[in-house]
């Protein structure tokens, strides 16, 4: 299944959203398998979720079902049951082969980072792709932890958007394209943020929204690979079969 998390929902935690879709699975009744042992829980299965604060249309998640379910009436169901905001957009049968996360090895995102130009975002991040490396820091659960952050960084583009409408607010805003590879550390839009940081001083004057568009894998090395092309990793599981009908 793929669900976003949009507008203020998207300071929802992965744990706090965990919480409500087993609400909703349960408001929904919907034929949830569950794990064996003296405390079942339901067969959830979440890959590569966004950081809290993160907006994104592309959150991944698979389920186990004791039974066959429509996978449109799924969606519909568990979409109602969920407060808006956090949104089921799509569901299929999982096929026998990789598992979902198996798919994943990338994500697209957009970094809108207000007050700051384009073009002095755009020097930033040049600087930033040509440096063959850019340590930051990041505290983790084992303490602050020193990492590449450029290492990730497949593309990143700052994008050209029309100038505001008469009336709204003409403040700059600049917006980058970046699709970044699935490393270990993870790398997330505020390690680029704090790249920016380390070789162009670039330190936006309001805080940075970020929105996940997509995950998937890349669709092919090279060219394709830097203009972050994806495959849906809900592509390979798309045919006419009720969940749970196999």
């Amino acid at each position: 299944m793929r669900y976003a998390k949009r507008g203020p929902l998207r300071f929802t935690s992965h744990r706090d959203f965990a919480r409500a879709f087993e609400r909703a699975l349960r408001r929904a009744a919907v034929p949830i398998a569950f794990s064996q042992g003296f405390h079942p829980h339901p067969k959830i299965s979440y890959a590569s979720a966004a950081p809290t604060g993160v907006a994104s249309e592309a959150e991944y998640l698979e389920i186990a079902l004791q039974a066959p379910v429509d996978p449109a009436e799924l969606r519909a169901a568990l979409d109602a049951a969920l407060s808006p905001g956090l949104d089921v957009l799509d569901a299929v049968i999982a096929r026998e082969g990789t598992s979902l996360a198996d798919r994943i090895n990338a994500s697209r995102w957009r970094l809108e980072l207000p007050g700051v130009e384009p073009d002095v975002a755009r020097d930033a991040l040049q600087r930033f792709m040509d440096a063959p490396e850019v340590l930051v820091e990041r505290m983790t659960k084992q303490g602050l932890r020193e990492f590449d952050a450029r290492v990730a960084v497949a593309s990143a583009t700052v994008i050209d958007e029309p100038a505001a409408p008469s009336g709204a607010d003409a403040s700059p805003c600049a917006i980058l394209d970046l699709v970044v590879r699935q490393v270990t550390p993870a790398v997330r839009p505020d390690d680029v943020l704090s790249g920016l940081r380390v070789v162009a001083a670039l330190v936006p004057p309001a805080p940075p929204r970020a929105t996940r568009l997509a995950q998937g894998s890349l669709a092919a090395q090279g060219d394709l690979a830097a203009q972050g092309d994806f495959v849906d990793p809900l592509d390979a599981d798309r045919e006419d079969v009720p969940i749970g009908g196999r």
